[in-house]
């Protein structure tokens, strides 16, 4: 007989039988939430387009399409753990869901691009709710030894919803059922949510971390807001014309985020939990993993846009075919991830810089592709994107890993939240400043490329500052 926690967080006893297939059903719950919720990273990308014509939206609001996404969910998920923690896993985990699909169901029928982006934040801040509580309902669910299988799953999931974004997407806006067009990515978000729903309030266990944390809430606020202070003139300057008050904007975001440093530093110094402990940024490892996370997520996030805008809008390809143009990346990256994370132990480091140097030649192939203004075939984009693929299996997996073998034990759970959060606020960073870029000049991805090339090789280069192999992986 195994001991398991009902809804209510009693404890019962169930037979083995019983308990591993109750197990295995809060495994598919959870790991059905997460498809959803990294599908959405992508499959906005390809529906851009569609997005643009149907709502009149122009060029920065694409972009902030994207951004508002991933800076919520990035500015979410500290915050989220730690309410996991201190209310119940299960329980914050089923409110973020149901919230995530109301914010879909919102997305589906915004009215217009401005009431889309305030969407898309709410959607992403649902999800960075939602995310945290995936690890915690594993851990709660599973015995020691078949923990790591269910977080083996857990990593194919992800790259399942690297391929299934692009091609869903491109599917379900070319299908254009019942006349709804793109607004279809977001309506597919609805059942998969109310079946994980029904589901999950059946046989989600209940656990709350031993001791209950404090919530930086100042901290929160002040570190979103100097975020977005820096974030919004980079993305609306062009479209201001380049305004005084628009850098001033810029500066005082700067301003802020000195001063949300200097308030963390007085909430450690009280012994409080701040959502970023300043001790991390005095150990070099940690520090070198935030400028790797910035560059290197910085430009893989604005690529996917960049590149299917250019594809649709510049070649004339139908959103289907974007789908299958990235498809290649996402093979490559399924082929060397598993043997990425195998050999993190023992060549961590090495496989970061091979990653981002394969990166920054596939982004320079895609170069001389479209630098003469020609019309690219599937074949030659398709080999380059593939080459991509294989460097992002080899590095992405890995990062968070080999930086945290840097990291004092005690700071490890601290410095991989803040890590999370920084590679997701990175990607929003890259979609504002190459999008920006992309947007300026009519041959916008040729002039985006060498940036790419740029960021992956400057990754790579301060990749050599971090450990040389990845620790151990854990299961949070």
């Amino acid at each position: 007989m195994s001991t398991h926690l009902s809804p209510a967080g009693t404890a019962v006893s169930r037979p083995p039988s019983v308990a591993g297939r109750r197990a295995s059903i809060a495994l598919l719950v959870v790991l059905f939430a997460s498809f959803m919720d990294l599908l959405d990273v992508t499959i906005v990308t390809v529906a851009a387009p569609g997005i643009a014509a149907d709502l009149g939206a122009g060029e920065s609001q694409l972009q902030w399409t994207v951004a508002a996404y991933t800076l919520a969910l990035g500015s979410g998920l500290i915050t989220g753990g730690r309410v996991g923690d201190a209310y119940g896993r299960r329980r914050v985990f089923l409110v973020a869901l149901a919230c995530f699909a109301v914010a879909s169901a919102a997305c589906a029928l915004a009215p217009g691009a401005g009431a889309l982006i305030a969407l898309r934040a709410v959607q992403g801040l649902a999800g960075g709710f939602m995310v945290p509580q995936v690890f915690g309902i594993i851990r709660s669910s599973f015995a020691p030894a078949a923990m790591a299988k269910a977080f083996g799953a857990y990593g194919a999931v992800q790259g399942l919803a690297a391929v299934a974004g692009p091609l869903l997407g491109g599917a379900l806006v070319d299908a254009d059922l019942w006349g709804l067009g793109w607004r279809t990515v977001f309506w597919i978000n609805i059942p998969v949510a109310v079946v994980a729903l029904v589901v999950g309030i059946r046989v989600l266990p209940e656990s709350t971390a031993p001791e209950r944390a404090r919530l930086d809430v100042a901290g929160a606020l002040l570190s979103a807001g100097a975020v977005v202070l820096v974030l919004l003139p980079l993305v609306q300057g062009r479209d201001w014309g380049w305004p005084w008050w628009g850098w001033a904007m810029l500066v005082a975001g700067l301003g802020l985020l000195a001063g949300f440093v200097a308030y963390e530093r007085r909430v450690a110094n009280r012994g409080g939990q701040p959502i970023l402990d300043p001790a991390l940024l005095t150990v070099r490892p940690f520090t070198a993993g935030l400028a790797a996370s910035v560059l290197f997520f910085g430009a893989l996030a604005s690529f996917f846009l960049v590149l299917s805008i250019y594809l649709q809008s510049e070649t004339g390809r139908s959103a289907w075919q974007t789908g299958l143009v990235l498809l290649p990346y996402a093979i490559g990256s399924m082929l060397t991830s598993g043997a990425g994370v195998a050999l993190a132990a023992k060549a961590g480091r090495a496989l970061l810089v091979t990653g981002s140097l394969t990166l920054a030649a596939s982004q320079g192939l895609l170069w001389l592709l479209v630098r003469d203004g020609g019309t690219p075939g599937y074949w030659p984009l398709a080999g380059a994107l593939f080459l991509g693929g294989l460097g992002l299996g080899l590095a992405a997996p890995i990062l968070v890993n080999v930086v945290l073998a840097g990291v004092p034990g005690r700071q490890a759970g601290a410095a991989g939240g803040v890590l999370s959060t920084v590679t997701q606020i990175g990607g929003a960073a890259g979609v504002a400043v190459l999008g920006t870029v992309f947007f300026s000049a009519p041959d916008g991805l040729a002039r985006v490329m060498p940036w790419q090339v740029a960021a992956y090789l400057l990754a790579a280069l301060v990749m050599l500052a971090l450990p040389r192999t990845a620790a151990a992986p854990g299961p949070g």
